[in-house]
Formats: structure tokens, C-alpha cells, sequence
């Protein structure tokens, strides 16, 4: 067992040479799960026995030379309202929990045909909305940075195996947020792709114009992988975009020369203030990718408010729409904070829903016409470092981040872990750009990262359970 996981990079490689066992790998992250996810609530169904036979699968075609590319014999997890045949997609409710999906979802189907090994499926916020909730059929996911802290959702689940070092790798989703807050209170890379990059068919959605699908790894490096994997057109989603894809690994490495970054410091700074940590780690950040050739410069966007207030009332709306049905015939079926923000919807009007509609081109124009001298915008992805397990439940659409913006926009934008508070929990940089610039975006996280220290540090229940393996092998 090894003494620290892997990244997908690094066990790719070591697969790829025939110096690492998939079937090892496997074991070793199941070994993890027996010991550490009592303590994290990450998983709501393992497939112990089915991801043992994907890595034997995977082993067997690698020693005959069938080598399919970087995930190949990679144990990875999907958040449970990504369609699994023949496996319940629960969305982490009692409305869905005997249900058992008949397809695969679109990303499924290109994790499984790179040769990814599918450990199980991931908790959640109650259909990626409800918060932190203890009166579902699973117990809310824990941050492993420390277990009496929220690892944020909607993807928490996702975010706390990956940290945790469950799964090499997991996906997510990202409305409002749902990939890149979890990913930057549990200290790891969570990437939203451009609006239409990956498709969401088989994905429980929540808001039509707003969901977007993406991975979540320990690395920028290994987001760009799974991307690689699971980007490309699917007609069966009508956002789904029929455009070339750059290839989000062949430009990673190298420094940042010439890249123009705009700092955002009205988020922050005005808007709504971060905590003084957060805004160190920042201004450090700065100095990093300046050295790294990057030229920074300030910028100043809409009000965070104006993203917030116009991408609530959508997403809300939306959600409405897809639960009106089943929230009337059986309301209490829903946990109390997933039935309150989503009964937020019924009380939204056309004008009000037309409106910010408007207010939304309104805001993508204005961040276009900002777009036309910067390549990447930055700030902090959160406010501040993780709060305590179910503070959030009083968060309705909150200000407890600075995601929302760029759902509303459709741009790829980026989560990394930029250092560690005086708590010991993780920070985070949020890295955005223009549409169809993933690759860049990638790049400059993957050029961050490889700049500093932080992916050398893991959670202390990782660091824990490893020293008393050892103290029992002496």
C-alpha cells in the first residue's frame, strides 16, 4: 500500500510501464475507503467487487499491449446524479433512492471506454441543491482537512475522496459553484469546463442553462486528463457544442510568459469581503504567476451581487420546473433544505425570470468586453476557509463564494489550493477564461501548482491513518 496516493499522472505512468498493478491500485484506494470513509460519509454506494474486475480487465489488456491512454486501470468516482447502468442514481434523496439507471451517462460511457475503473458513486447536496442535510437517506460528506468542518457541495462527496485519496480522480457538477467551492475547501483541483464542452446527458440536472459537468483531481494536471477523456459532442444534449477541442494536456508545462491576468478585486475586496488569510494567500498567488512571466494587472467587474441575484432566480426557476410534479404530489419526500430552495422557484414570476435573463447577457457582454485585454481572470474561489458542518444550511444562495459568476458566463474556470489558513484548512485561487480556453486555464493552474508546495500536503486523517499503519508494520 503506498504511503502517500498517487496522482492520475503519476499512476498513469507507472500503468502505462507496467511498474504499477491496476489491480493494486485498486485495492489500495478500497483499503483507503474501509479506513477513512467512516469518518467522511463520501461514498453512498461502493462497487467493490465490480472495480476489481474493471482493474483485472485493465491489467490484462495492458500486458497484451492495449494500453487505451492515461485513465486506463485509473480508480475513479462519479457524484451520484451521473447515470451508472444498471446502478441506482440516487441523487442523494429518498425521491430517487430505488432508482437504477438503464444507460450510462454520456461521461460514464467515456470513462468507461478509456478503461477507468469505476469505484462507486459519490454523496452530494440532496439534487446537487439541498446543503448539508441529516434527514436523508445518507449522512451528509465530511471535509477531511477536519471532520467538523463542511467540505461544501454540491460535489462534496467528490471533493472529500479525492482529498481523502479514495479515488484518484472524481466528477462533478457545477451550478453555481458545485465543483469548484468543494474542491477549494477541500484543498484539491476542481475544473468547470466551457459551457457545452462535456455533456450533461444522464445527468440529473437542476438548471437547464446553468449545469455544466467537470473533473475534480487532486492536480490541475489530472482535471486536464479526465477532461481530455470526457469532452466531445453528444446530440443528446442540446447545449452540447459541435466545435474543435483544444487538447487540454499537450500545452501544460512550461511558464506563463506573455499570459495577461486581470485581478478582480471588487469580488474580494468590495463586494464581499474576504478574510484576511484569504487575501494573503492572494496577493502571494500574485507574486507566483508573476514570476512565472505572467503579467498581472487589475480589473473591475459587475458586482458580484448583480452575478448573484440574476443566477439565483435562474437556477432556482429551473429547479422549480424540473421538481414541480413530485414536489406537489410529495413534498415531505424532500429533505427540509433541498424542498425550501427549490420551492424558492414557485414564487418567481415571467417578468422576473425574462428579466434576469437580460441581466445575464447584460453581465457575459460586460465580461467579453473585459476579455479583449486579459487571457485569464483571477480572485479567490471562496471567502474564506471551511466553515463549520452545517453552517451552510443557512447559506440560501449565499455570498459564501465567488463561483456563480462564470456558470452565468459559460467560461471554463479552474479551483486550485493556494495554501492553508492558520486553521490548517486549505485556500483557494479561482482561474477563469475565455470560452473554449480550457487548455489555458489548465495551463496556468498545472504551472501554479508545479510552482509551490501545497500538492505536497495532505489531509491530517490521510496523514494519521498512514503513521498508525506503520507504528502497526513496526
Amino acid at each position: 500500500m503506498s504511503a502517500n496516493p498517487l496522482t492520475i499522472a503519476e499512476a498513469s505512468r507507472l500503468i502505462r510501464d507496467k511498474k504499477l498493478s491496476p489491480v493494486e491500485l485498486t485495492q489500495d484506494c478500497l483499503s483507503r475507503i474501509a479506513a477513512l470513509d467512516g469518518q467522511l460519509n463520501s461514498i453512498i454506494l461502493l462497487l467493490a467487487d465490480e472495480a476489481l474486475a474493471q482493474a483485472k480487465q485493465a491489467e490484462a489488456e495492458i500486458a497484451k499491449g492495449r494500453w487505451r491512454g492515461p485513465l486506463h486501470g485509473i480508480p475513479l468516482g462519479l457524484k451520484d446524479i451521473i447515470a451508472y447502468k444498471g446502478h441506482p442514481t440516487t441523487a442523494h434523496s429518498a425521491v430517487l433512492k430505488d432508482s437504477v439507471s438503464a444507460e450510462d451517462a454520456f461521461v460514464t460511457a467515456r470513462l468507461r471506454d478509456a478503461g477507468a475503473v469505476i469505484l462507486g458513486k459519490l454523496a452530494t447536496w440532496e439534487f446537487a441543491i439541498g446543503g448539508p442535510s441529516h434527514d436523508l437517506p445518507w449522512l451528509p460528506a465530511k471535509n477531511p482537512w477536519n471532520t467538523a468542518h463542511d467540505p461544501a457541495g454540491s460535489s462534496s462527496g467528490s471533493a472529500a475522496a479525492v482529498a481523502a485519496g479514495l479515488a484518484l480522480g472524481a466528477l462533478g457538477s457545477d451550478t453555481g459553484g458545485s465543483i469548484r467551492s468543494p474542491a477549494s475547501l477541500c484543498g484539491i483541483a476542481g475544473h468547470k469546463p466551457t459551457y457545452g464542452l462535456v455533456s450533461r446527458s444522464g445527468v440529473v440536472p437542476l438548471s437547464f442553462s446553468l449545469d455544466h459537468i467537470g473533473p475534480m483531481c487532486w492536480t490541475a494536471e489530472d482535471c486536464a486528463l479526465v477532461l481530455q477523456a470526457i469532452a466531445g459532442y453528444d446530440p443528446r444534449d442540446p447545449a452540447s457544442a459541435q466545435t474543435a477541442i483544444k487538447d487540454p494536456v499537450a500545452g501544460l508545462g512550461g511558464n506563463l510568459k506573455g499570459v495577461r491576468v486581470g485581478l478582480i478585486r471588487n469580488f474580494y475586496e468590495k463586494d464581499f469581503p474576504a478574510t484576511a488569510e484569504v487575501i494573503a494567500a492572494l496577493d502571494a498567488s500574485v507574486a507566483v504567476l508573476k514570476d512565472l512571466g505572467a503579467e498581472v494587472r487589475d480589473v473591475k467587474l459587475a458586482t458580484l451581487q448583480a452575478f448573484q441575484n440574476a443566477g439565483l432566480l435562474i437556477s432556482r426557476s429551473d429547479a422549480f420546473a424540473i421538481h414541480a410534479k413530485a414536489m406537489r404530489e410529495n413534498p415531505l419526500r424532500y429533505g427540509a433544505i433541498g424542498r425550501r430552495r427549490i420551492l424558492a422557484g414557485a414564487f418567481t414570476n415571467a417578468s422576473d425570470y425574462v428579466n434576469a435573463q437580460r441581466q445575464r447577457r447584460r453581465l457575459v457582454a460586460e465580461v467579453a468586453h473585459t476579455m479583449r485585454d486579459v487571457d485569464i481572470l483571477i480572485c479567490p474561489t471562496s471567502r474564506e476557509a471551511a466553515p463549520k458542518l452545517g453552517d451552510y444550511a443557512h447559506h440560501v444562495g449565499g455570498n459564501t463564494h465567488y463561483c456563480r459568476p462564470y456558470n452565468l458566463t459559460g467560461q471554463p474556470a479552474l479551483s486550485v489550493c493556494n495554501g492553508f489558513g492558520a486553521s490548517g484548512l486549505p485556500l483557494s485561487l479561482q482561474i477563469a477564461g475565455r470560452h473554449f480556453e480550457d487548455d489555458l486555464v489548465l495551463r496556468v493552474g498545472d504551472a501554479y501548482e508545479k510552482a509551490t508546495a501545497f500538492r505536497n500536503r495532505r489531509p491530517a486523517l490521510t496523514e494519521d491513518w498512514q503513521n498508525a499503519r506503520r507504528a502497526a508494520a513496526e
